[in-house]
């Protein structure tokens, strides 16, 4: 009696110890007070006393999170957003036990972000077809490599609310995919930080390059802890002349256009930095007005800085695989897959991407590159 009283008891032990761990992937993340995630979560999203999404505060914070799990891959798991007296909450199920750190991580780095921009404003500097907008939606567990850019062009926000749909976006995740990264798992590659968290028409460029100090304590905050992964130093790549700019000043760095350099975002962190074109730079590289019409002027510069790029995405693929690599080795082999013994595929891609033309018509224009 006594040996199957003391089985029960420890078949009962069992039991609970699975109910509780099967409770155990429910996480709770505070987000703050009813005013603090509307401006944290850009809301309301497009409202002009019609709104183009009439959602709630909840459906909007909702939405952007579960953004996150599907790019990180966790299709069973689940997000609710509920409101009580002290503010809003998410309860996640089906996700690491430490999954709410990240989100807390963003959102404390999107209060210093948020004191920025009101600070430019306090100065006179905002302009009214600007949104503050953080980079939300993105992966939080499931990261490869980060992407340093500009700022978030305003349609991502106020038409997509999709902080990963542009045609930016777009096009270097063909080119992760070119490189073998699987068109689901890119993404997890495109953990972008903007320097300037400003949804803007693509227009502003130049107006947005004067506002950098105004965000500095958000930018450090954001490289250093986004860098740092989760375990292993993620590889990060800044794409565009003001970026590049920022991170040699920020950094004491030198990087130009393929540029390897390594910063220090943290005590005792070091992060490989390859320096970039912006992946929308092509299509200005390429336009014949800028040769005087000269069109093979354009396709010239245009080949030249598909490899570039092409070259560019190999070197984050690789090092978001493999995050040990050597970062030198990583990209003289990808410079020379892609400038070199495959540079005839990056010319069909060229003319197929950037020029639209059929793949036939592309081989038949890169068959002099055989040579």
């Amino acid at each position: 009696m006594h040996k199957h009283s003391g089985t029960a008891a420890a078949l009962a032990v069992l039991l609970f110890a699975g109910a509780m761990s099967a409770h155990a992937d429910d996480v709770k993340v505070d987000l703050g007070s009813s005013e603090r995630v509307t401006r944290l979560f850009a809301y309301p999203n497009n409202c002009s006393v019609i709104c183009y999404r009439d959602w709630t505060l909840e459906q909007t914070v909702e939405h952007y999170l579960k953004q996150s799990l599907e790019r990180d891959g966790l299709s069973g798991a689940t997000v609710e957003v509920s409101r009580d007296s002290d503010g809003l909450s998410a309860r996640f199920g089906g996700v690491p036990a430490n999954y709410g750190k990240p989100l807390t991580d963003l959102l404390n780095a999107g209060d210093l972000a948020y004191t920025g921009a009101s600070k430019l404003n306090g100065d006179g500097k905002w302009q009214y077809s600007w949104y503050f907008f953080l980079p939300l939606g993105m992966a939080l567990e499931n990261r490869k490599s980060v992407e340093l850019l500009h700022f978030p062009p305003d349609y991502s926000l106020t038409q997509a609310q999709d902080y990963l749909e542009s045609k930016t976006t777009d096009r270097w995740a063909g080119l992760l995919t070119e490189n073998g990264v699987a068109a689901a798992q890119t993404p997890a590659y495109q953990t972008i930080i903007d320097i300037a968290p400003i949804a803007a028409p693509a227009s502003a460029g130049s107006d947005l390059e004067g506002v950098y100090d105004y965000f500095t304590d958000y930018q450090k905050t954001m490289v250093a802890e986004l860098t740092a992964g989760d375990g292993a130093t993620l590889p990060m790549v800044a794409f565009g002349g003001p970026v590049r700019t920022w991170v040699n000043k920020q950094y004491g760095a030198n990087i130009g256009v393929l540029g390897l350099d390594e910063i220090s975002p943290a005590p005792g962190q070091k992060v490989p930095v390859l320096g970039a074109n912006h992946p929308s730079y092509i299509w200005y590289a390429a336009d014949p007005e800028n040769y005087g019409g000269d069109q093979a002027k354009a396709d010239a510069a245009g080949l030249k800085v598909m490899g570039q790029d092409i070259s560019a995405a190999c070197w984050q693929a690789g090092m978001g695989q493999n995050p040990a690599a050597d970062p030198q080795q990583t990209l003289n082999a990808c410079t020379q897959k892609w400038q070199v013994t495959d540079k005839v595929q990056t010319c069909e891609l060229f003319y197929t991407s950037v020029r639209n033309l059929t793949p036939p018509q592309a081989e038949a224009k890169c068959a002099t590159s055989k040579s």
